[in-house]
């Protein structure tokens, strides 16, 4: 069994974790987390000045705890790797660095992740088989993609959102309905207490191959308040619930549908749901629901592993060092980092 710890600082969260494992199965040792949301709610989103400025702050004692929970030593790590991108530049130095550091400290093996194949990959952390071949459905904030994950390390997209993430809508109706950030937990929250059918918002590409867009049903919605408030605009408070639950809905019609089609077309019986949306219990119920009846496994991420962490970051660190893939430590960052793309030394 090797010891990895991972670093992720892609966006506001600071986090570290150790984990344990081998090419089949994993034990999270510690997954230590610092977030940011309270101080940037009062700007309605994430200021990259403000969230690297707090990750240089926070990076040494999250570090300290995920040892101290784990009850390891820095010289008890096999493998250090951090997230290279996508991600805000500013951010992601933070923790890249500072692994790269450790690594060097240590002299042991650097690997640079990219941090949508550690959302991608995460529904199978607490498995004990191993990483499967599936169809993907990657949903978070500022990505939304379904993937044919053939094996670790091989993939085909198959759809990506035109647009606006299915995350970022969430946010971005959420302000214009008067809701704080981070707004899709406010939408969900609201929803649960509203009528799906209230309002026919537009499933956007429905029957449109698999890409996705969102900006469309952004715009209805905005339409919506302006003709149930002409002078203002706002939502009335006493329509909030109808107005989340039917764009909640619009929403996960066209994720759920579309994911299928995908399992159908490539002829797979198995589909992942992963990243921050991930945590939606609506749209959990509804693949269940959708894969069930079409006799289709379904392997949702665990709750604790949607959002933005490091356990997911040390997962793929693990892999990519038992498939021999090291990074040099003069190897850099990638706002913009796509999957199959990280320079890799081995």
């Amino acid at each position: 069994m090797l010891t990895v710890l991972g670093i992720e600082s892609s966006c506001d969260e600071t986090a570290v974790s150790v984990i344990q494992g081998d090419a089949m199965q994993c034990r999270i040792l510690s997954s230590e987390i610092s977030s940011q949301i309270e101080l940037h709610r009062e700007y309605g989103g994430v200021v990259p000045e403000l969230a690297s400025r707090n990750h240089g702050l926070n990076i040494k004692p999250v570090l300290e705890a995920a040892l101290t929970t784990a009850k390891l030593n820095i010289s008890d790590i096999d493998v250090f790797c951090a997230t290279a991108g996508p991600g805000l530049a500013s951010s992601l130095l933070i923790g890249h660095t500072t692994a790269k550091a450790l690594a060097l400290a240590a002299k042991k093996p650097f690997v640079s992740v990219n941090h949508m194949e550690g959302h991608l990959h995460s529904p199978f952390m607490e498995e004990s088989n191993g990483i499967q071949e599936n169809i993907a459905l990657v949903v978070s904030g500022g990505h939304t993609m379904i993937l044919h994950a053939k094996q670790f390390g091989s993939y085909e997209l198959l759809g990506k959102t035109k647009d606006d993430a299915a995350g970022e809508a969430f946010d971005k109706v959420a302000k214009m309905l008067g809701l704080p950030y981070p707004g899709g937990p406010e939408i969900e929250t609201l929803a649960k207490l509203g009528d799906p059918t209230a309002f026919k918002f537009p499933r956007s590409m429905k029957n449109k191959g698999l890409d996705f867009s969102f900006s469309g049903l952004k715009t209805a919605v905005l339409y919506t308040l302006t003709e149930l408030d002409p002078q203002n605009g706002k939502a009335p408070p006493e329509q909030l619930p109808d107005l989340c639950a039917s764009f909640q809905a619009a929403v996960i019609e066209v994720l759920v549908l579309k994911t299928i089609k995908a399992a159908q077309e490539r002829g797979l019986t198995s589909i992942t749901l992963s990243g921050g949306v991930s945590c939606n219990r609506a749209l959990r119920d509804a693949l269940q629901d959708a894969a069930t009846k079409r006799g289709i496994h379904f392997l949702p991420c665990a709750p604790h592993l949607s959002s933005d962490n490091a356990a997911m970051i040390a997962f793929i660190g693990l892999h990519k060092h038992l498939h021999g893939q090291h990074s040099p430590l003069d190897c850099d960052i990638d706002p913009n980092l796509p999957l199959n793309m990280i320079k890799l030394r081995k």
